[in-house]
């Protein structure tokens, strides 16, 4: 991350902790927003979305960047290149050296890979590259909002007080008194648990010169971080990141076993029309094949084809794609069998330094490397209205 975005995201941090400042004062003294509050609110809400805006723009530039080829972006072949192709050659010779096998020749400027201290940090073109094959796995990890902010990041949330102090909207009279009130700035804390994601690569792997060294391992990481990120932002870990189904927003089913076409329209009405231009289903394919054989009033198949669908996966329900996983439950009593919604209503905060270490003598006995990836991450959700669950019910 560079030192503007950096900036940036501390500022933005600033901002949501004022905003968290004016909530909390207003509830100790059991009030409503001052003027110059409700102002104050509104300022700081277009600047963390203009501070959002500048964040996503420049991740999207520099994803584009990563994925470049190392011939592009100009720079002097005689000095190494660009500053992409650099890193990635100093990586590839740090894994080479580690593993026992041939470096590449190092050119001129090129730097030796940085060490943190959990181990080699893998260079941010790298690490981008990384970060972006997990989301082309993962679709709940695209479509979240992402942060990446050391400590804690306090998301404030808006939404209706439980003492019935909330914003109301009538007719009023002329010379009689109109009552200002408001709804209640909530606050869900973003942190970073240290992750851990281990590969093993063989020997022949990493000594065969037709292999490229650095594909394979950007591949095989992406694909164990991908399972994991996936499986905790959709279901979570107790006492550590918290996942979609953690949403508030239930539907019960009738059954235990069953889902019917009538559930899966309620469920659908249950995210707000605001929200359903980017809502999706998410559900384990086994309950994928049992929805399959469901049919409308008029005998139609309720799951329908469209090979437009992206990522390949061709099928929609009620005009909304489908996407299924293995870390979904399954239908049986009382499990969360459907996810239904916006995946932006789930906060990730995934922390920009991810440290690598290899395990050279380990798997020795196996002919292999254990390549091992650290990062911090952490989800909860940020918007309820967004997400919505099934939950099968449970017997009495």
């Amino acid at each position: 991350m560079s030192k503007e975005m950096k900036a940036l995201t501390e500022k933005r941090a600033t901002l949501a902790k004022e905003m968290q400042d004016i909530l909390t004062a207003a509830k100790g003294e059991t009030r409503a927003f001052t003027e110059e509050e409700n102002n104050r609110l509104g300022e700081i809400e277009q600047e963390i979305g203009a501070i959002d805006n500048t964040i996503e723009t420049e991740k999207r530039a520099t994803a584009l960047l990563a994925k470049q080829s190392p011939v592009e972006g100009g720079g002097d072949g005689e000095q190494g290149g660009n500053a992409n192709e650099a890193e990635e050659r100093a990586f590839v010779n740090y894994i080479l050296s580690q593993a026992g096998g041939t470096v590449l020749e190092q050119r001129a400027g090129e730097q030796n890979i940085t060490m943190g201290n959990n181990g080699a940090i893998i260079p941010t073109s790298i690490a981008n590259r990384i970060i972006s094959r997990v989301e082309e796995m993962c679709p709940i990890h695209a479509g979240a909002t992402g942060f990446s902010v050391k400590g804690t990041l306090k998301v404030p949330v808006y939404g209706d007080t439980s003492n019935g102090h909330n914003i109301t909207v009538g007719y009023q009279e002329e010379f009689k008194e109109i009552t200002a009130d408001a709804g209640r700035f909530t606050s869900v804390d973003l942190t970073g648990y240290l992750t851990g994601a281990l590969t093993l690569i063989g020997q022949s792997v990493i000594n065969n010169s037709e292999v490229n060294v650095l594909d394979f391992i950007v591949n095989e990481m992406a694909k164990r971080i991908a399972l994991f990120i996936e499986k905790e932002e959709l279901v979570g870990t107790s006492g550590k990141a918290t996942g979609a189904l953690s949403t508030t927003n239930i539907l019960k089913a009738e059954s235990t076993t069953a889902i019917t076409a009538d559930k899966l329209i309620e469920l659908q009405a249950k995210v707000p029309t605001a929200y359903q231009a980017n809502a999706c289903w998410t559900m384990h394919p086994n309950t994928l094949t049992a929805l399959r054989k469901l049919k409308d009033s008029t005998g139609q198949y309720l799951l329908q084809t469209n090979t437009g669908i992206a990522n390949g996966f061709p099928y929609v329900i009620l005009g909304k794609p489908v996407y299924v996983s293995d870390n979904m439950p399954e239908i049986e009593e009382g499990a969360k069998a459907i996810l239904y919604g916006d995946y932006s209503g789930l906060g990730t905060n995934m922390r920009e330094q991810i440290d690598i270490q290899l395990l050279t003598e380990k798997y020795a006995t196996q002919h292999a490397v254990g390549i091992i990836a650290w990062f911090e991450f952490d989800s909860k959700v940020i918007d309820h209205q967004k997400l919505a669950v099934l939950e099968m019910s449970t017997t009495a």
